[in-house]
């Protein structure tokens, strides 16, 4: 797909309405005023088998009657005769066709969906939809929707899946005056994917800043290798709806129950750079912010406020999301003490007292942008008595006039109506103003993090045998079998590069005790059965035996208990392990996501990783810099960096032991289900205690 493909859905030169309609308030009489009401400058033909004239426009009984060539035909007919509709626009030549038209997949009317696509792709033509509700073009200043007509050019897109919430969201964003540059609904995704339009707005000079709602993508993958390619100065911001875990699949390994989809788009996210808002609000909020500010040039903030508590807030809410309010005092009485009464205070928050006016703020402002070592200002006020907010909106106004493209100022104004009054004039002006201090600051901090360095992903070589790995996995499935066994999956993670105690499987108790010798003790034993997998719960692991006599009784208990509790389990024989020192107890492990294929999971450990769940996650493969960054989100990491006393563990083996999972996931793409549970973590090294694997075999 080269990067000029959908050219002529967002700036078509000739426009046809196939089933415009004679009757006010239909969807076909509403996307054609719409059009006509945009002010769109190319030719307009309205299709109807009656013909006629509608708002001054010929209408042609059939859109092969038409003269000349559509780009773009709107398809607003009954689902019954749509796909007749796209095959006549398809054979007419038509390069895009917008199918409004709903009753397809998304309630099960799958064949005619299919007709359609097909039917268009072999005349050359795509389908954006069908279930959308139009689109909208700054380009070519065409509104092409049955939605609102009032919407106003700018620098943000807006891609829906949602066909309603995208037409709210048209009425949304003339409300908060946000200038779009387009915003166009995906419905079904039959033809054109997100990935095809987000391709598109990256090359796009008109867009800054794209705003996406998504329910689900079918190639997670492919966004995430298109997102991370996307210019730096321009910005994603989703919300991606279905944070349940209802539908969450039934899986044997700790990473798939663990995992649920949203958990998973969320790190794929982070990963990509996609920054993800919890609700659509906080999505308006960003968008308003990154569209109007440029990037940080460093990190030190600086709040600026009438009110000690409204400062304090700001401050709080600064620490929550790990924005930095700088520190040097020295530099702060230099730049403030100037401006600031023998009531207020100079250290930040920047205290202005209650009395400050426009005349205050505006120098506070300007001494703040015009200090090299202050990278963003967050400016408060909250209203005090009953003085006029117009000299303060009129120094907001002058200051981002003259300053809102050198440094992000993001303002919070509290107070009554008059304040209210003054957000709405800031916010039409696009200025990035709140009435709520939480929402100034999440705007900041999203401000930062989407001028987040990222480095692309580069795999290093690593050794592993795959030729063990590929002919273990082999016997497995050809046996029929699709889950390793403990000592199997240990095997293809020594294979990998991860360090494995030395083990045996044993038969009989001459053949334990033999092996208890030859490792040396202290050892572990552990019956060997697929059918087993909660070993512990089952009698069937015993620690730190320290003689043979210990470990005849051992062996002897396993068997008996495992027995009795399992019946019906094939028992394969006992493991012999050595037994290794306390150390750190974390979890590795894999999983297989429909979107986004292999995922790697970081974590605490143990037997209770499933109540406390303190674990994150990233598509693999991923670079050793973002597996840091995976292990630093999860809150026990503490615990690696060495806490009341103890000392700091190796942290760097857990990388490395995560980054060579990942790469054995990706180059044995049969292996579905992966968990290293525990991997204990030392001041030098880690070892793998226990794995489990799960393959996909073929039928």
């Amino acid at each position: 797909m080269t990067q000029t493909d959908l050219q002529y859905l967002f700036d078509p030169r000739h426009v046809a309405i196939v089933g415009a309609s004679h009757t006010e308030g239909k969807i076909g009489y509403i996307i054609l005023n719409n059009i006509i009401e945009s002010g769109y400058r190319g030719r307009i033909y309205p299709v109807n088998p009656k013909g006629g004239e509608i708002l001054g426009h010929r209408v042609y009984a059939d859109i092969g009657d038409v003269e000349g060539e559509v780009d773009l035909a709107l398809v607003v007919v009954p689902a019954s005769i749509a796909v007749q509709a796209v095959e006549a626009c398809a054979r007419k030549g038509v390069k895009f066709a917008v199918v409004i038209t709903s009753g397809f997949s998304e309630i099960g009317n799958i064949d005619a969906e299919r007709e359609m696509v097909e039917t268009a792709r072999k005349h050359g033509m795509r389908i954006l939809g069908p279930n959308v509700f139009g689109l909208y073009s700054a380009a070519a200043s065409i509104n092409a929707t049955f939605g609102p007509g009032n919407i106003r050019p700018g620098n943000i897109a807006v891609i829906s899946q949602s066909g309603a919430l995208g037409i709210a969201m048209i009425g949304k964003t003339a409300e908060e005056n946000m200038g779009l540059s387009t915003i166009v609904s995906i419905g079904n995704k039959a033809d054109i994917t997100e990935a095809e339009l987000l391709q598109h707005l990256f090359t796009d000079d008109i867009t800054d800043v794209i705003f996406l709602y998504i329910e689900g993508l079918e190639n997670g993958r492919e966004f995430m290798d298109l997102v991370k390619q996307k210019p730096r100065d321009m910005q994603v911001v989703a919300i991606k709806a279905g944070k349940s875990e209802v539908g969450a699949r039934a899986v044997a390994s700790h990473t798939g129950s663990l995992a649920g989809s949203d958990k998973i788009f969320d790190a794929a996210f982070k990963q990509a750079g996609v920054l993800r808002a919890e609700t659509i609000q906080e999505g308006f909020n960003w968008v308003t912010t990154l569209a109007a500010c440029p990037e940080p040039q460093g990190k030190n903030v600086v709040i600026i406020t009438n009110g000690g508590g409204i400062g304090v807030l700001a401050a709080d809410a600064c620490e929550k999301y790990g924005i930095d309010l700088t520190s040097d005092m020295e530099m702060l009485k230099k730049t403030f003490q100037p401006v600031v009464s023998r009531f207020g205070s100079y250290r930040n928050p920047v205290d202005l007292t209650g009395q400050a006016g426009g005349d205050d703020y505006r120098e506070a402002l300007e001494r703040a942008l015009n200090e090299d070592s202050i990278h963003a200002v967050i400016a408060l006020y909250c209203q005090a008595g009953m003085t006029s907010l117009q000299p303060l909106k009129q120094t907001i106004m002058e200051i981002q006039e003259q300053y809102g493209d050198k440094k992000p100022i993001i303002y919070s104004l509290f107070g009554g109506e008059e304040t209210e009054a003054v957000l709405d004039d800031l916010t039409r002006s696009g200025i990035p103003a709140f009435a709520d201090v939480q929402d100034a600051v999440s705007a900041l901090n999203a401000l930062y993090r989407a001028y987040e360095q990222r480095q692309l992903q580069e795999q290093e070589e690593v050794d592993i045998d795959e030729e063990a790995i590929r002919a273990l996995l082999r016997q497995v499935a050809d046996e029929g079998r699709t889950q390793l066994l403990g000592t199997e999956a240990k095997a293809v993670m020594q294979a990998a590069g991860l360090d494995v105690p030395p083990f045996r499987v044993v038969r009989d108790i001459e053949g334990a005790i033999a092996a208890a010798e030859e490792i040396g003790y202290p050892v572990v034993m552990k019956v060997v059965s697929e059918d087993i997998v909660h070993k512990t719960d089952m009698g069937g692991v015993l620690l730190d035996l320290d003689d043979k006599n210990e470990v005849m009784e051992g062996y002897e208990a396993i068997i008996r208990n495992c027995r009795k509790q399992a019946p019906h389990a094939n028992i394969r024989g006992v493991e012999i392990t050595k037994m290794v020192d306390r150390g750190v107890e974390t979890i590795i492990g894999a999983t297989t996501d429909p979107s986004f294929d292999k995922v790697l999971m970081f974590g605490l450990g143990g037997i209770y990783v499933e109540v406390l769940k303190d674990v994150a996650f990233r598509v693999a493969p991923v670079s050793r810099r973002e597996i840091g960054k995976m292990m630093r989100e999860i809150s026990s990491f503490p615990l690696l960096l060495g806490v009341r006393g103890e000392s700091r563990k190796d942290v760097n083996a857990v990388i490395d032991a995560i980054y060579r999972v990942g790469i054995l996931v990706d180059r044995f793409p049969q292996i579905s289900e992966l968990d290293v549970n525990p991997l204990v973590v030392y001041e030098k090294g880690t070892k793998v205690l226990d794995a489990r694997i799960n393959i996909e075999v073929e039928k």
